[in-house]
């Protein structure tokens, strides 16, 4: 059985960039978290990045309603 998400993962150009990007941002932050001590850019880099994570979550979000009110 298809979970809601595996079809748009694999027929929606736009969601499957916007997973990409997520999936950048997350692996670049799990890279800052591992060191000890930040320094300044590396902080805001950080807060930059979650901000961007969150951005690119409600987009997936909203393309997934829309898939959704349309196939209802």
């Amino acid at each position: 059985m298809l979970t809601p998400r595996e079809p748009l993962l694999t027929g929606h150009d736009q969601f499957q960039r916007l997973v990409q990007e997520h999936s950048q941002y997350s692996q670049r932050l799990e890279s800052l978290t591992q060191k000890r001590y930040l320094t300044d850019d590396e902080k805001l880099e950080e807060v930059r990045l979650k901000k961007l994570k969150l951005r690119l979550k409600d987009q997936m979000q909203s393309i997934e309603h829309q898939i959704q009110g349309h196939s209802a």
